[in-house]
């Protein structure tokens, strides 16, 4: 199976503008997600997909590959999906799976994304993963910048929601509290699929574009991990982030 990564990133970021450059321990966050997932050996090639100079020469710098796309994205797939065709055309051939990781996700370690990609090799029918990791608390759990998702026996998405979901309402303190993590590989045709699909009423209401595949009655099948991660959404995030990677054994393999 010929898999690649491809992290789309932005400066314009609506509630925490210039993110990726935004710095953790000296280094721009779009660098650690990238040097992390570099470090997957399943995967052919890392890329940046990105509308800013910025970032692909920072990227450039890191002896990394940047892949310039349009400006006019609205979603990180679309941009993602821009990124592979040129990288197809560069390859001259087709991949098989592109993990698209978002460049909020500071703490990707290489196990998440082998993870990720299992269930390509075990099952032809999945064309679509997301992770999934426990909740830690309330706080985290009634957060609406985490994605939380319910799923169903066959660990496929019933699902997606920035509110609390299942409800804790009737006062029960064992629900299952998880959070999509933004680690999302796609087979290279449904990918294209997915950005054809009309932006479902469901997808608006929730703001998670996962909520398009599922309102179409189509599977996401969701992988847990148990690898302590927090995504940036927010220069509050970027704190507890930074912390949490004050002792990170990974970050000493790249950052000296």
């Amino acid at each position: 199976m010929k898999a690649i990564a491809i992290i789309p990133a932005r400066m314009r970021s609506t509630r925490f503008p210039g993110k990726p450059m935004a710095l953790i321990h000296g280094m721009p966050m779009i660098g650690h997600c990238f040097l992390r997932t570099r470090m997957c050996e399943e995967l052919l090639g890392t890329y940046v997909a990105t509308c800013d100079e910025e970032i692909a020469t920072y990227i450039q710098s890191l002896g990394g590959e940047s892949v310039m796309t349009s400006d006019s994205h609205t979603t990180a797939s679309d941009r993602t999906a821009e990124a592979m065709l040129k990288i197809e055309a560069d390859l001259g051939e087709q991949i098989d799976v592109v993990v698209m990781v978002q460049g909020d996700e500071p703490m990707v370690v290489p196990e998440m994304i082998r993870d990720a990609l299992n269930p390509f090799s075990q099952d032809r029918s999945v064309n679509v993963v997301n992770l999934m990791a426990p909740i830690e608390s309330v706080e985290e759990f009634e957060d609406p910048n985490e994605v939380k998702v319910v799923v169903d026996k066959n660990s496929d998405a019933i699902y997606f929601s920035r509110e609390p979901i299942p409800s804790r309402r009737k006062g029960s303190t064992v629900v299952p509290m998880r959070k999509q993590v933004c680690i999302i590989p796609f087979r290279r045709d449904y990918l294209l699929k997915f950005n054809r699909m009309p932006v479902t009423n469901l997808e608006r209401i929730e703001s998670v574009d996962m909520m398009r595949i599922v309102e179409n009655g189509q599977p996401v099948r969701m992988v847990p991990t148990s690898v302590r991660t927090f995504s940036v959404d927010t220069p509050a995030d970027l704190e507890r982030v930074s912390r949490e990677m004050a002792d990170d054994p990974l970050r000493r393999r790249y950052q000296s």
